[in-house]
């Protein structure tokens, strides 16, 4: 199967992944419906949003975090304090579930994927999706790292709360096992993120260290009005934008507050498409639409007095004004000692058919 994210990023179009994570949990609660239903709704809204990817995460809370875990969130969103209780609520899809979902995903044509974070979601998600994505909280967690990049799939890679060494470590230890394109993934573990702490120039200069890598961003900020922290992360190089999704902003919970919605996601992908329509083309030449005004804003050489016919042209007899339609000022030493080769009128436009 190809991988919509990895093809449209190495064409150089942008990817917006929609992060439900286990947000579909309180919506189900919200709605009173099944998890699996409230799922398969995100999806479906992702989908008619234009969103090209949905993400899961797959983990069991005992495998995941010890009981003493604490909390590195903001608990007046999500008021539970530790780790494992968080995650115990939100753990009860296995591989069953998750097939279910990406055969949906595929009815639907949108590219599914989960973050792994236990061996045995690892291995049963293989056959479920064309991507890995590991986790910034799985950077340092070089065994696991490396068990993923074994499988030999492409690997998206966010980097929140990491170090320059820390980073170059985990692209090595992918690389010594995995030669498929690497989307590594700007992110800040804040959540939400303020907009000062966004810090989208750390973009810039991955590309510049990792210039053989896919770049993106994956956003914990709060949507804002004109989604100008996504447009300003695609025009830094972000090629490939993730962030968290819900049907409900307002839900208590830790990935709600700063999910975007529907809306925004449209908001999103609206203002990228603008951003592309303003970016053009990088060739450096006269566009077709600019052809008029070229002719008509540019000038021409001008007859500044009389010029009888076999009269020798001087420098002092010519001047330059609009429009461009005669011989271009820039040829004026081809002028210059020329003989009219008849009467030429004071203010007339020089043509080459009216010298020899």
């Amino acid at each position: 199967m190809e991988s919509t994210i990895i093809e449209r990023a190495l064409n150089g179009k942008f990817v917006l992944i929609a992060e439900i994570g286990v947000n579909y949990y309180d919506i189900a609660k919200k709605m009173h419906t099944s998890p699996m239903e409230a799922a398969k709704l995100m999806v479906r809204e992702a989908k008619d949003a234009g969103i090209h990817a949905v993400k899961f995460q797959t983990y069991k809370a005992e495998t995941l975090a010890a009981k003493e875990s604490p909390s590195y969130w903001d608990t007046s969103e999500e008021a539970t304090t530790s780790q494992f209780e968080l995650f115990k609520k939100f753990d009860s899809f296995s591989y069953n579930e998750y097939k279910e979902l990406a055969e949906y995903c595929n009815t639907l044509g949108i590219e599914f994927l989960s973050t792994a974070f236990d061996i045995e979601s690892a291995d049963y998600l293989y056959e479920l999706m064309n991507v890995y994505k590991i986790s910034s909280s799985d950077l340092n967690n070089l065994p696991f790292v490396e068990y993923q990049a074994k499988k030999g799939k492409p690997i998206i890679l966010s980097i929140g709360a990491s170090n320059s060494d820390e980073i170059d470590k985990t692209i090595h230890t992918i690389r010594k096992y995995n030669d498929q394109p690497i989307i590594l993934m700007h992110c800040v573990l804040e959540y939400p993120t303020p907009y000062n702490h966004a810090n989208l120039n750390k973009i810039v200069t991955l590309k510049n260290i990792y210039p053989d890598l896919i770049i993106g961003y994956s956003d914990h900020t709060k949507p804002d009005s004109d989604a100008d922290v996504i447009k300003t992360a695609y025009n830094l190089g972000a090629i490939v934008v993730e962030k968290h999704f819900t049907l409900d902003k307002a839900l208590p919970g830790n990935d709600h507050y700063h999910a975007m919605d529907p809306t925004d996601a449209k908001k999103i992908i609206k203002g990228i498409n603008f951003v592309n329509e303003l970016r053009g083309s990088y060739e450096l030449k006269c566009l077709e639409t600019e052809l008029a005004a070229r002719q008509n804003a540019r000038r021409s050489l001008v007859a500044a007095c009389n010029i009888k016919k076999g009269e020798v042209i001087t420098e002092s007899m010519l001047t330059f004004k609009r429009p461009g339609v005669g011989i271009s000022p820039s040829e004026i030493k081809n002028v210059v000692g020329k003989v009219a080769s008849l009467d030429i009128t004071e203010d007339t436009i020089l043509q080459y058919s009216m010298i020899k």
